[in-house]
């Protein structure tokens, strides 16, 4: 599972590359996303929709495109509102207040658990992408993406941060250890994102980031300016 230390971080990239690796390493992988945000969707050849993101995974993989690889997609619709769409289908609309009210939490991460266990029947591995950043503690016990996911499914988990806005040991540090322990025991490894200038000058910094959070550097992927 890929998480974040924060929204476009480079998650769904990253995603979509391990999505082809493992398939050229000889695996049957396919992607999912608990819940994606997107104004726009990918209608699959059912015609329910999904996120383009696991759409573009599912054709790395060398798959069709399926509903239960993204259960939940959200639409926004204006202010802090948004169609909901619940296994490719409208769901009615609702406010961001509405949406992550308490009540009924637990029924819908039951729903995006049963489209994972459908996809874990069929393929492996599963290549799980989060949403936003992991350290919104303010929305852990609402959780039906993140974390709650990856130990719901013991998913070897790496903390995925973008080098180029800034504060990447602040965000890498503050979002594994504002984690509980048992969720800070799944991260495998730390991604640096869009890094910038000689790689050698960050042999430091893997040896720092390592100490003071007990978690390796695993990948440290350069920032390409010429795709198009």
């Amino acid at each position: 599972m890929f998480v974040g230390t924060g929204s476009d971080v480079g998650k769904s990239v990253i995603n979509t590359a391990f999505c082809r690796i493992f398939l050229q390493d000889g695996y049957v992988p396919a992607p999912f996303k608990a819940q994606n945000m997107s104004l726009n969707s990918y209608a699959t050849p059912e015609g329910l929709e999904i996120g383009r993101a696991q759409a573009v995974q599912a054709e790395a993989c060398g798959i069709a495109p399926s509903v239960i690889m993204n259960p939940v997609l959200l639409k926004p619709t204006g202010e802090m509102k948004s169609q909901v769409v619940l296994h490719g289908k409208p769901a009615g609309t609702k406010t961001a207040a509405e949406y992550f009210n308490r009540s009924g939490r637990d029924a819908l991460f039951n729903e995006v658990m049963h489209s994972w266990h459908q996809l874990a029947k069929q393929y492996n591995p599963v290549v799980i992408e989060g949403a936003g950043s992991v350290s919104e503690m303010n929305l852990w016990d609402r959780d039906i993406v993140n974390m709650r996911v990856a130990e719901a499914v013991n998913a070897p988990t790496f903390l995925v941060a973008d080098i180029d806005r800034g504060g990447v040991f602040a965000s890498v540090y503050g979002s594994i250890k504002l984690l509980p322990p048992n969720w800070q025991k799944l991260i495998k490894g730390i991604i640096i994102n869009k890094f910038r200038g000689d790689m050698q000058l960050f042999e430091d910094a893997r040896h720092t980031l390592k100490e003071i959070t007990g978690v390796p550097v695993v990948g440290v992927i350069p920032w390409f300016n010429h795709i198009h």
